[in-house]
C-alpha cells in the first residue's frame, strides 16, 4: 500500500503540472479566437474571457488523456532518474506489479475524468455558449431544456438540438398576428440553413387557426425565410460532442425512429466513453517506456515523446469526429479504434518488459 500511495502521488502530481500548463495554453488560444467576435453587438474582451475560462472544463476532459501520458511519463521518470525504479525491482517487485500500482493512478484520473466531463465541462460550456450568444445577439432565450427559443419578427423559433453543421434535429415555428395572437403552430423533424435567409423544413406539420377554426396540413418540405442564421443557432446549441452521455442516451432513444441521423450521437456517446477509458491506459503507457530505452532519458526528451503519442491520439480522435459521418461505419467502431488501438500498444509492450 505504500508502494501504491507513492507511485500514485508522483503520476497525479506530475499529471496535474501538465494539465495546468495544458489549460493554460488552451485557454488562451481559446481567448486569442475569440478575438473576431469582440466588438460584435455587445460582446466585449471581458465576455471573451469569461467565455474562455468556461470553457476550462471541456479542455480539460479533452486534454486529459493526453496529460495522463506526459505526466506518467515525467512522475515515472523522476523515480528512474532518483534510482527508486531500479530499487523496487532489485526488492523484488515486478513490473506488473508497478503496473498495477500506475492503473490505480489511472482509475483515479478516471474518476476526475467522468467527473468533470459528466457534471461539470457541459453546463459550464452551455453558459459560454448563452454569454456569447446574448453578446452577440439578441432576442433569445435559452429557457428550459427544449434547445433554444428565438424571436424573429412574428415568428417564434425553438431550435432542438444540433445533427450537423448547418442542421438540426427539429424545429417548431409559431407564427404570430400583428395583435400577436398566435396564428399557426408548426413542427419540423429536421431543419437545414438553405440559401441566404431560409431554412429547409423537412417533414413539416402545421396548424393554421382562423377564429374559430383550426385546419392542419402536412408537407414534405417547408421553405421558411428568417433572419436567425445557422451560425447563431450554432452558439445556441450543444453540439453532441458536448452533451453528456446521459443526455446522449435519451437523445439517441427519443430521435430512433424519426428518420433522423443518428450516427453523430452514436459516435459522441462512444467516444466520451472510450475517451475516458483512455486515461487509464495512457498513464500505462508509461511503464514500459520508463523501463525501456527512455530510462536515462531526460525530461526534454519525455516530454517530447509524450507530446508526440498524446497529440496523434488526440489528432486521429478529432479526424474521426469529424468524419463520423462521412466514413461508412459503425460510429461504436470509429470512436473506439484510437482508444483499442492504445490499448493493444499499451498491453503489447507492458508484456514485453522486463
Amino acid at each position: 500500500m505504500i508502494l501504491d500511495r507513492y507511485i500514485l502521488r508522483s503520476i497525479v502530481s506530475g499529471v496535474l503540472l501538465v494539465l495546468a500548463v495544458l489549460l493554460a495554453l488552451g485557454t488562451l488560444f481559446t481567448f486569442i479566437q475569440q478575438q473576431d467576435d469582440i466588438g460584435v453587438g455587445s460582446y466585449q474582451a471581458v465576455d471573451a474571457l469569461l467565455v474562455s475560462l468556461l470553457d476550462m472544463p471541456q479542455l480539460l476532459f479533452e486534454m486529459l488523456p493526453i496529460a495522463a501520458l506526459i505526466g506518467s511519463l515525467l512522475g515515472l521518470g523522476s523515480l528512474a532518474r532518483g534510482s527508486e525504479l531500479t530499487v523496487m525491482r532489485a526488492s523484488g517487485v515486478s513490473v506488473a506489479r508497478i503496473a498495477l500500482a500506475a492503473a490505480f493512478a489511472g482509475i483515479a484520473l478516471t474518476v476526475l475524468a467522468v467527473g468533470v466531463g459528466e457534471y461539470l465541462a457541459p453546463p459550464m460550456k452551455k453558459m459560454a455558449r448563452q454569454v456569447k450568444a446574448f453578446g452577440k445577439f439578441q432576442n433569445v432565450s435559452f429557457a428550459g431544456r427544449g434547445g433554444a427559443w428565438v424571436r424573429d419578427g412574428d415568428l417564434l423559433l425553438n431550435v432542438e438540438q444540433q445533427t450537423a453543421s448547418g442542421e438540426y434535429g427539429g424545429m417548431y415555428v409559431f407564427e404570430l398576428t400583428r395583435d400577436h395572437e398566435l396564428a399557426a403552430m408548426g413542427r419540423a423533424l429536421r431543419a437545414r440553413a438553405g440559401p441566404g435567409e431560409t431554412w429547409e423544413l423537412q417533414d413539416y406539420a402545421e396548424t393554421r387557426f382562423a377564429g374559430d377554426y383550426a385546419n392542419g396540413r402536412r408537407a414534405a418540405t417547408r421553405s421558411l425565410s428568417s433572419s436567425v442564421s445557422s451560425s447563431f443557432l450554432g452558439l445556441a446549441i450543444s453540439e453532441p460532442k458536448d452533451i453528456e452521455l446521459r443526455s446522449l442516451w435519451r437523445l439517441i432513444g427519443s430521435f430512433s425512429g424519426h428518420g433522423i441521423d443518428l450516427r453523430p450521437y452514436e459516435f459522441a456517446f462512444w467516444s466520451r466513453i472510450a475517451r475516458t477509458v483512455a486515461v487509464v491506459f495512457a498513464v500505462l503507457l508509461a511503464v514500459p517506456f520508463v523501463f525501456g530505452t527512455m530510462r536515462s532519458a531526460g525530461t526534454g526528451t519525455r516530454t517530447l515523446v509524450g507530446l508526440v503519442i498524446g497529440i496523434a491520439f488526440f489528432l486521429v480522435q478529432r479526424m474521426l469526429e469529424s468524419g463520423a459521418i462521412v466514413f461508412d461505419a459503425p460510429p461504436m467502431l470509429l470512436a473506439w479504434l484510437p482508444t483499442s488501438c492504445l490499448i493493444v500498444v499499451t498491453l503489447t509492450l507492458i508484456a514485453r518488459t522486463r
